[in-house]
């Protein structure tokens, strides 16, 4: 007879790291794509992904770490890089970006056009 398995009692490799999690919004029934790829090993991945164009209507972005026990939710940082990016680079901000800096730069009462 097998012996129940027991689960893991220390964390895997690789888990003690910070992942990030966008989420874009999928219409009315609001369902995602099973292949498109929500997850991100860091944030210079999900500035990239966003700038590029990447998620077509994203309206938040969460940090977490399951070893460390916490999740944040980023999306006004990471809307406030974007905009300084945007600044230095020259460049306007891309159409697709607009419902997702106006959600989290507007309420803080930091103006769009340009942050400190």
């Amino acid at each position: 007879m097998r012996e129940p398995v027991a689960p893991f009692s220390t964390v895997r490799f690789g888990a003690d790291q910070t992942l990030y999690l966008v989420v874009d919004h999928h219409g009315q029934r609001n369902v995602p794509d099973p292949e498109h790829e929500i997850e991100r090993p860091d944030l210079e991945n999900v500035l990239a992904d966003l700038l590029g164009g990447r998620f077509q209507n994203p309206i938040r972005v969460v940090a977490f770490n399951t070893l460390e026990h916490w999740s944040k939710d980023i999306s006004t940082d990471v809307a406030r890089e974007i905009q300084c990016r945007c600044d230095s680079d020259g460049l306007g901000l891309p159409q697709y970006l607009a419902g997702f800096m106006e959600m989290h730069l507007r309420p803080t009462g930091n103006p769009i056009s340009r942050i400190g």
